[in-house]
């Protein structure tokens, strides 16, 4: 029902900032919770980070004080701010979204790829 697409992926230098960016299909819905997650090259799918509606935001212990997640309600998009970037940060980042009004309802972006290079 509902598309997101990630942008904003890329190669980067160690220590260096990306702005990731997820656009949903549709602005008919209202975001309840949303994330990212990343899976690096061998590795587990990883939260990194979350947001609820309610305000309170949740980040994994490796990228805290280095990511922001936000949204923009008005665009329906779910951005990520990225600093001081790490090589061990390298991974394909995903998008996560449930809506309000879609009740067991969740959808995924296909990822984007961010490269660190040291």
């Amino acid at each position: 029902q509902v598309q997101l697409v990630e942008s904003g992926g890329g190669l980067v230098q160690a220590g260096g900032s990306l702005n990731l960016s997820c656009a949903a299909s549709t602005t008919m819905y209202t975001f309840d919770t949303v994330a990212w997650y990343r899976q690096a090259p061998g590795k587990q799918l990883e939260l990194v980070a979350q947001a609820t509606s309610g305000g309170s935001t949740d980040y994994a212990d490796s990228v805290k004080g280095r990511f922001t997640i936000s949204t923009d309600d008005t665009k329906n998009t779910v951005l990520l701010q990225m600093v001081s970037l790490k090589p061990e940060d390298t991974a394909v980042y995903y998008c996560y979204a449930d809506f309000w009004e879609l009740s067991s309802y969740n959808t995924w972006g296909p990822g984007t790829r961010v490269t660190v290079s040291s």
